[in-house]
């Protein structure tokens, strides 16, 4: 494993005689992605002492490893990757290093996660969440990573159209991001503590399945009027995102292939982020280093109107509106989130590919976000 010690770089510059040559040296060293700190001993008779912290360079195998293990779980088979078998799948890889909790349909009940019960009572094979932790002896920062787990996504009783069925394997990328994120992050013994929490349903339209009309209750007590049951995935990340506040992370990053909408927005190739202002252009700017295509989208206020309802305090969707999808979708978690520092990466055009590989992408799971949220980590580090 490499180290989370910061690298220290130092410096012989001749030339430097004055104040102003060092105030310019050390601006132009800071506008340097992964620069944390500049010092300068100035020498005008000789050479200058040139000192410059920098943050611990990204290890390219680990980020690869967990781009890989990602687009292997959104290729998988969606009667071979139940909520189960992933949510062990997930306690094999984080065997070595990580802590693990899982909670099965029974202690969801329990735990009163209505969310993530709700979208799974359609479904002959039930629901988990899942914990995965790195939790370093000396963090820097403590980070949260929610990931949409939805191993196969008929739309519920609001069903999908035939043609878009093929892909909603898929509708679990998110779930398999914060997981190959944080064996990353393990792997390169990052200095910041991060909670992955995968929340895991298989929405189906089966004799249990909760209806358009039913009222459910949230894990933090909010109740949901369900317009729409194929507006799932913000249901599981609600209840997911609830309890991920409660430990106190310093911030708190959800990952989901949540909207149609998103594509018809940005296309198939540049995901949305919404947020709290700061963490979302904290997000961006990693995108930006790590070579990622993610765009700052905004939460309109006059949009929040689409989510009150008559019987709940929110319901799921506006049925029948199309208007500003990927905000309302946003609105919905944010009511989840309390003061926590938030961002909402929806990445539902570019974590899957179907069609022709371009570039370095794949046909197929793509792994869209890891470098980014990997990136951000080790800026946290």
């Amino acid at each position: 494993m490499s180290t989370d010690i910061d690298r220290t770089i130092e410096l012989s510059v001749k030339g430097m005689t004055c104040g102003h040559c060092v105030m310019s040296v050390t601006e132009e060293l800071e506008e340097i992605p992964g620069v944390k700190n500049v010092e300068v001993i100035l020498n005008p008779q000789g050479a200058s002492k040139v000192t410059v912290l920098t943050d611990p360079p990204l290890d390219d195998a680990a980020l690869a490893d967990a781009v890989h293990l990602i687009r292997d779980l959104v290729d998988e088979p969606p009667n071979r990757l139940t909520p189960a078998v992933f949510a062990q799948r997930a306690r094999d890889l984080a065997a070595a290093g990580l802590e693990v909790e899982v909670l099965d349909e029974e202690a969801l009940e329990k735990g009163g996660f209505g969310g993530i019960v709700g979208v799974g009572r359609g479904s002959a094979h039930p629901p988990r969440l899942v914990r995965a932790t790195w939790a370093p002896r000396r963090a820097r920062s403590h980070v949260a990573l929610v990931g949409k787990g939805i191993t196969f996504d008929s739309g519920g009783l609001s069903l999908k159209q035939p043609a878009s069925m093929p892909e909603m394997k898929s509708d679990m990328a998110g779930a398999a991001t914060v997981l190959g994120v944080v064996l990353a992050a393990a792997r390169q013994e990052l200095a910041v503590r991060v909670d992955a929490w995968l929340a895991l349903a298989e929405n189906m339209p089966g004799g249990g399945a909760q209806r358009p009309g039913d009222i459910i209750t949230m894990y933090d007590g909010t109740t949901v009027e369900v317009t729409n049951t194929d507006a799932e995935g913000r249901l599981v990340l609600a209840d997911a995102l609830a309890r991920a506040v409660q430990d106190g992370p310093d911030a708190v990053i959800d990952v989901a292939t949540l909207t149609g909408a998103q594509i018809v927005a940005l296309g198939e190739r540049v995901g949305g982020v919404m947020g709290t202002p700061a963490l979302r252009r904290e997000v961006v700017e990693a995108a930006a280093r790590a070579g990622e295509a993610l765009w700052p989208m905004p939460l309109p206020a006059h949009l929040r109107a689409n989510l009150d309802s008559p019987f709940a305090r929110l319901r799921n969707a506006a049925v029948g509106s199309r208007a500003g999808g990927m905000l309302v979708a946003g609105l919905f978690l944010r009511e989840f989130v309390g003061r926590t520092p938030w961002a909402h990466l929806d990445v539902a055009g570019p974590a899957y590919n179907g069609k022709a590989p371009w570039g370095a992408t794949p046909a197929g799971g793509t792994g869209a976000g890891a470098a980014t949220l990997l990136e951000l980590l080790r800026a946290r580090a």
